[in-house]
């Protein structure tokens, strides 16, 4: 049969269409087969790739064969006229496949109809020069058949076929990719909030390690108590990543950065219509969060309608999105945190009690930093490293006055002040030591042991010059001859200058 201009372009239409509408391969020759079938009144066809680890041409797609018949059709390269075609890059036509030798009739899956003639098309599919298959059809001999029309028409398809095989190997690459740097992130998040990772020696830290450990592996809610800036977020991603959820979805949500009513939609989700503004659907993050954790930071901030919502969750682990009458499962772990004191509020009836009891499960508290002065300096000490490298500076240490300014302060800000004091601090420096006039103004009007009261400009004075004392000390081991002289002193004054500081030169060296 003698395919028409009209034909041609309207098969070569439905390929495009095919292409257009999927990136799934084995859909696409499904499509394309299907297409042939309705436009060329083929009997069968095959779409044949190359294996070539096993050098071994095997059959993709199939149309008109049962899933038998696909398996059996399996060739070597050089292997009948698939195997021919793959192995010469040339199109073969068989007028008929009774009369031809090469014609291995390996499916088994013709039975010749009395006094009809079949012919058999075979094209190379090729992708940048080299062919990875063939494409091939069995069809009714008519009169009017227009063989090279046929042809042409195979081989443009088969050009079609080998894109498709292209963009999919391209897509392909781009999921793998993307799975071994989702994995590779997911790892090093793993490794970031690894509990030995987390800074801090106090017996108070140790007791926090000890109960993220207990806890992790666990379904219990758990309730992390504390004053803001003191890391209640990086104890929450501890918990996640030491459990058996960590390759899971870790969502966080700060309950005070929304207003209520946009909090619900954003937890729970919402219906297209439910209210003004919703013009389509949208999930909320506890069903993201499916089958992972969710932080619910700032807790005590909850309205009471909310309180109600959560509970739900909490005691019966579902909840429906707002506008909604889908109920959704909720396969959640539930982390939730606060600064406030929430016996307060339920006195003052701010806080559900009911609601208090289900997330005071696991309680850990985490301890304001003027509680923990063993940790300052580590502390200090780990953002003064990683803010150096983030600035390309090269600071080693902090000088003895320094340290006296940042163990003295109270820290009401807690952990989150030290880093910002520290970075504030590594931007002022310009040498390999941070001075205590890098440190912020609130800093340097602390006297040591005294939280309360200023420092005059006398005692300031005196604390530069016995800081420069220390340093010079430092660098030459304890050596009061070439510290005097670098700093421009006799070495009697200078002695007088250590006696009155009570520095002790031998514990420099």
């Amino acid at each position: 049969m003698t395919i028409t201009l009209s034909k041609e372009v309207q098969l070569l239409g439905d390929m495009a269409k095919v292409f257009a509408e999927s990136l799934d391969l084995e859909q696409t020759f499904k499509a394309i087969l299907k297409s042939l079938d309705t436009h060329l009144k083929l009997q069968r066809g095959t779409i044949t790739l190359l294996e070539a680890e096993t050098e071994t041409i095997k059959i993709k797609v199939a149309h008109g064969l049962s899933e038998e018949s696909k398996q059996l059709g399996s060739y070597k390269i050089g292997e009948g006229i698939t195997g021919t075609v793959v192995q010469t890059g040339k199109e073969i036509v068989v007028p008929d496949i009774s009369k031809d030798s090469r014609f291995l009739h390996k499916t088994r899956s013709r039975k010749e109809i009395q006094g009809k003639q079949v012919a058999f098309y075979c094209v190379p599919i090729k992708l940048e020069g080299k062919t990875i298959g063939a494409l091939s059809v069995d069809k009714h001999v008519q009169k009017n058949d227009d063989v090279d029309a046929n042809l042409n028409l195979l081989n443009i398809i088969a050009t079609m076929v080998a894109q498709a095989v292209k963009l999919n190997k391209l897509v392909e690459s781009d999921r793998r990719q993307l799975s071994e740097e989702n994995l590779r992130l997911r790892q090093e998040l793993k490794s970031h909030f690894n509990i030995d990772n987390m800074v801090g020696t106090s017996n108070a830290m140790k007791q926090v390690y000890r109960l993220i450990e207990q806890v992790a592996d666990s379904t219990a809610t758990v309730l992390i108590r504390g004053e803001s800036g003191t890391g209640k977020d990086l104890v929450a991603h501890a918990i996640h990543y030491n459990s058996s959820r960590a390759t899971k979805p870790f969502v966080k949500v700060n309950c005070t950065a929304l207003p209520e009513t946009l909090l619900e939609s954003e937890l729970f989700g919402h219906e297209k219509g439910s209210f003004t503004g919703a013009t389509e659907r949208k999930i909320g993050r506890f069903e993201r969060a499916n089958g992972g954790t969710i932080f619910l930071d700032e807790i005590g901030d909850f309205s009471i309608n909310l309180q109600v919502k959560l509970l739900r969750i909490i005691q019966f682990r579902e909840f429906e999105r707002v506008g909604g009458t889908e109920t959704i499962k909720a396969n959640v772990r539930i982390i939730v945190a606060t600064n406030k004191n929430l016996e307060e509020q339920i006195k003052e009836r701010l806080f559900r009690e009911d609601l208090y009891y289900r997330i005071n499960v696991f309680p850990i508290f985490l301890p304001p930093l003027r509680e923990r002065k063993d940790d300052i300096m580590l502390l200090a000490d780990y953002f003064l490293e990683k803010l150096s490298k983030e600035n390309n500076k090269r600071i080693t240490r902090i000088s003895t006055p320094a340290i006296e300014m940042l163990t003295s302060y109270h820290w009401p800000g807690n952990i989150r002040e030290l880093e910002n004091c520290v970075e504030r601090a590594v931007l002022l420096c310009n040498e390999d030591v941070i001075r205590s006039e890098h440190l912020p103004p609130s800093l340097q009007m602390i006297k040591k042991g005294d939280t309360s009261q200023g420092r005059s400009l006398t005692e300031i004075i005196e604390n530069k010059e016995k800081e420069l004392i220390i340093d010079s000390l430092k660098k030459f081991s304890g050596q009061q001859r070439n510290a005097a002289k670098e700093l421009g002193l006799t070495e009697r004054i200078l002695g007088y200058k250590i006696k009155k500081y009570g520095i002790f030169p031998k514990m420099l060296s």
